[in-house]
């Protein structure tokens, strides 16, 4: 039995602790990931930037020019790294992050750091570690141990390094989880996690995962799950618990969010994130 003023003190520790998960969240920008608006961007890049900022949104994820000029962002090598990210501005919107290719790193990873520092990122982020179907427990451990040293590369020039998932991490490999494998080799000192939400279809949650590793995750992309098959909805419309995302992702060590879906869940995805703000 509380006494009233212990009554009154826990209450009001409670209401700090409330107050404060709930201004490091409204601190996380409302982002999207440029691959699913690509088409648009090749076609229209200025106002395709336009129309999400009018949406709500107030950053983006960028992907590497160089890596990914095959998938649909050759376009924007044509500017600078200055003018890029004046245009990114002129929009309205911050660009902090950027995806890259295994090879592009590979093959010219200085170029890669001039590029990001033009850019004003703070993080770089490894989108898929080139391993096939085939690929063995040993081949994944290889691979952090590049992703080890790229981190402690660019961790010296004030970047970042982070690794993003796909729903394969989350299969069984020689017995062992490879998403567990993972954090088990990558040095946490020099790479953090952007942790894809969208795994919650094969039964992982992202809040899970930030209160079982304290400060791993810097960054998210953000999807909804209908509950049926595969079929994705806009944030806010599904079975993730929004508000115990962001509560779990203070412990996590969130930064940067971005949304990744299909064109047409993006208003309401915006609308909905920034209405956690006022409720």
């Amino acid at each position: 039995m509380y006494t009233r003023r212990e009554f009154l003190e826990v209450n009001a520790a409670a209401a700090g602790a409330a107050l404060l998960l709930r201004a490091k969240r409204t601190e996380l920008a409302v982002g999207f990931q440029t691959w699913v608006v690509r088409e648009q961007l090749a076609e229209d890049f200025t106002g395709t930037l336009a129309r999400m900022a009018g949406m709500g949104y107030e950053s983006l994820e960028l992907c590497s020019p160089v890596g990914y000029q095959r998938y649909g962002f050759g376009h924007l090598a044509e500017y600078s790294a200055s003018d890029l990210k004046a245009v990114i501005n002129d929009a309205g919107l911050l660009c902090t992050s950027s995806h890259y290719t295994v090879a592009e790193l590979r093959e010219d990873l200085p170029a890669r750091i001039a590029f990001a520092e033009a850019m004003g990122y703070t993080q770089m982020v490894l989108a898929h570690p080139g391993l096939g179907a085939d690929a063995t427990l040993d081949d994944y451990k290889r691979v952090c141990e590049e992703m080890n040293g790229w981190g402690r590369i660019t961790a010296g020039e004030g970047l970042q390094f982070v690794y993003h998932n796909h729903n394969f991490e989350f299969e069984k490999l020689e017995g062992e989880l490879i998403y567990d494998a993972l954090l088990a080799h990558l040095d946490p000192e020099v790479v953090k996690m952007q942790f894809q939400v969208w795994v919650v279809i094969a039964g992982y949650k992202a809040a899970d995962y930030f209160r079982a590793h304290p400060g791993r995750f810097v960054s998210a992309h953000l999807s909804d799950w209908s509950g049926e098959e595969e079929q994705a909805v806009p944030v806010g419309a599904g079975i993730v618990d929004w508000r115990d995302f962001f509560e779990a992702g203070v412990v996590g060590g969130l930064k940067n969010v971005y949304v990744e879906m299909e064109p047409s869940t993006l208003p309401g995805s915006a609308a909905y994130l920034k209405g956690l703000r006022t409720d």
